[in-house]
């Protein structure tokens, strides 16, 4: 069900205030582009930040605006699993397609907390679930032999990578006996993530970028990966431009660039440097982004 160039969604402020006009000029162009799918508030749309109103107008919107374009997979992971499963039960009456759910960030539970923490929300809500699993950001990880552990659970179908281990794939999908969807969470690494058996991305700079992400994507599919290693290197400016500072101001900024929200992003992310903002500026300019 899920594949291809999947857009994690910024979530556009103006005053501080949830920027709904923009969100829907957003998501309508992203479709128009032809993005695979959309993640509304995941890391990159600040959903530590968010009230809980917030987090649930953002998803209603990009339902209503995507209206079953194209799958969307909402962001409800919460190291508190009570809060996760109420964030689930919500995107099934909003009409999401999927949840991503990081894994016990803080807690820092063991394997055998973190499988119980995706049993328990498996076992009380509704959608399929992609599991994040995101070390850098939460300090624990999914082993291997978890992660296929949990997949033998009905309705978790698919993992957000983002270890930087490139072997994961292959090892995982040795273990894993369904289909099942291997996601890169990670711009810059997606292509050799693909390589190892991946079939798409959950992707910042699709943001920006979304037809030239969209393009690599279905060039991966094809198995043309030569060709995709060259969109990549030409590309490759552009992720790394967007994380000179913490995700998402950096993303933030080229969107207002294209004129579609401002740059503004919630305390404690900080407005950029005037050198990150040129080399972004420079990296979409040699993309004819600009």
């Amino acid at each position: 069900m899920f594949h291809g160039a999947i857009t994690a969604l910024i979530t556009p402020f103006s005053n501080n205030q949830l920027d709904e006009d923009a969100l829907r000029r957003m998501v309508r162009w992203q479709i128009d582009s032809g993005i695979n799918g959309l993640v509304p508030v995941g890391t990159t749309g600040e959903s530590p930040t968010l009230s809980e109103a917030e987090h649930k107008r953002v998803v209603e919107i990009t339902v209503e605006e995507t209206n079953k374009a194209v799958p969307v997979i909402a962001g409800a992971g919460s190291n508190n699993p009570i809060e996760a499963v109420e964030y689930s039960n919500f995107a099934t009456q909003a009409g999401a397609d999927a949840t991503l759910h990081v894994a016990g960030y803080y807690n820092r539970p063991n394997q055998r907390g973190l499988f119980a923490h995706y049993e328990h929300v498996h076992n009380n809500t509704e959608l399929p679930i992609i599991l994040y699993n995101i070390p850098p950001r939460s300090v624990v990880g999914l082993e291997v032999a978890t992660l296929a552990e949990l997949a033998k659970l009905e309705r978790i179908v698919g993992v957000k990578d983002a270890t930087g281990d490139l072997t994961r794939p292959i090892r995982e999908r040795a273990l894993i006996n369904k289909p099942f969807s291997f996601l890169s969470g990670d711009d810059v690494t997606c292509v050799a993530y693909n390589v190892g058996g991946g079939n798409g991305c959950i992707s910042v700079s699709a943001n920006i970028a979304p037809a030239q992400v969209v393009e690599l994507h279905r060039l991966c599919r094809e198995g043309k990966f030569v060709e995709a290693a060259a969109l990549q290197d030409k590309l490759f400016a552009l992720h790394a431009s967007l994380f000179l500072e913490p995700n998402p101001a950096g993303a933030k900024y080229a969107l207002s660039l294209l004129g579609l929200c401002s740059e503004e992003a919630r305390f404690p992310m900080m407005p950029l440097e005037q050198s990150s903002k040129a080399a972004i500026r420079t990296a979409m300019q040699h993309l004819d982004l600009l």
